[in-house]
């Protein structure tokens, strides 16, 4: 790959063209600051507008033009107005995921600003000092398993699906939530989530990652609690579960929307789904998107929350492009502009959070308290 900077952009649907525009914004300002590299940011047709594009909701040429870049940012997709039908543009997020062998997804889950804590449906004492990272395994199990409709001509209609793990995929999950527990001093605490005491595939889980926890990383506290355990836990005492929560697929899809509502709002978090574990040289290959989903009951309001976005570009900077210290910056600025006033910040709030900010007003706040912490960078 050469060395110009490679950014692959997927708006997608709904809201997700709204908040993918905002990040936008905020990385042509850091581009702006960064003149010592070559940065080459694309849009490519994604979800709805594959489908318009050329009838598939996830067109060849994106996905070659994702394989070849080092990191691409994405809305979110689905639209009412394709129902169920098989050609939709929901399809397109699994098909990319898979395309590019993004399988290990990083959730975190933390406040961006203290002044979220009053935002929480939970308690101040409950909520305050929650850090999780869930680490969801993003291309296995139930969603690429077998798949079987029921036939409604039939007297008794069924269908099914198949929720299928081999040794491999588990094992290098494993191995991701291993490396990312140890880069901390001392090992990140790793819980494993499943539903052995019923589930085949969940043993299996059990078991495999027992095994590589007890070789390869025998430093990082691991425990093991089922999924219905788990969710009580996190809904009640999240701070129990607080360092990296590994699990599968539809586990992690699942719990990923109770853990949105700790912050106040699933617009603020974001995500990476990256293609090993981050290296030493923070080059690794991911898709970076919000957690929510595209929202068409609000879209062209211009009310989405763009917050989730922006983070998710601090996360690029991080584990894609090799630079931390952006990263930090953009966090650093979002923390600012949700920040009270009393605290000196600019209380960016959009009506998810109870606010009346706009879209684009939240940008263009991220954008005035970034601008100086750009200016003050030094690489």
């Amino acid at each position: 790959m050469s060395n110009v900077k490679k950014i692959v952009l997927l708006p997608g649907d709904g809201i997700g063209i709204e908040v993918v525009a905002e990040a936008k914004r905020v990385l042509d300002v850091i581009i702006q600051y960064l003149p010592q590299f070559k940065f080459e940011v694309t849009e490519e047709p994604f979800g709805g507008a594959g489908i318009e594009f050329n009838g598939q909701p996830l067109p060849d040429s994106t996905v070659e033009a994702c394989k070849k870049a080092h990191c691409v940012l994405m809305g979110a997709v689905g639209h009412p107005k394709y129902g169920l039908a098989p050609i939709r543009p929901d399809v397109a997020m699994l098909a990319i995921r898979k395309a590019v062998d993004a399988y290990a997804n990083i959730r975190p889950v933390l406040f961006p600003s203290p002044s979220l804590l009053d935002k929480s449906p939970l308690k101040t004492e409950i909520a305050k000092g929650t850090e999780i990272i869930l680490l969801r395994e993003l291309v296995g199990g139930i969603y690429f398993g077998e798949h079987v409709e029921a036939n409604y001509d039939d007297a008794d209609p069924a269908a099914w699906d198949v929720n299928k793990y081999s040794r491999s995929q588990v094992e290098r999950i494993a191995r991701f939530a291993g490396e990312l527990a140890i880069k901390t001093n001392p090992p990140t605490p790793v819980h494993s989530l499943d539903k052995a005491n019923v589930l085949a595939s969940s043993r299996l889980w059990r078991v495999v990652v027992t095994d590589i926890f007890e070789k390869e990383y025998p430093q990082v506290p691991l425990d093991h609690t089922y999924v219905d355990a788990a969710a009580m836990i996190l809904a009640a005492r999240p701070k129990k579960l607080n360092g990296i929560v590994v699990c599968d697929n539809q586990i992690g899809d699942i719990l990923s929307d109770e853990l949105a509502v700790v912050p106040g709002s699933i617009g603020v978090l974001p995500s990476a789904a990256l293609s090993g574990p981050p290296d030493a040289k923070g080059e690794t290959f991911g898709l970076y998107e919000p957690i929510h989903g595209s929202a068409p009951d609000i879209m062209g309001k211009g009310i989405a929350n763009p917050i989730g976005t922006i983070l998710s570009l601090a996360l690029m900077f991080r584990y894609s492009l090799a630079l931390e210290p952006v990263a930090k910056i953009i966090e650093a600025a979002v923390s600012k502009a949700l920040d009270y006033k009393s605290a000196g910040g600019l209380e960016a709030f959009t009506a998810d959070l109870g606010g009346s900010f706009k879209t684009k007003d939240v940008g263009d706040a991220v954008i005035s308290c970034i601008t100086p912490l750009l200016k003050e960078l030094k690489l």
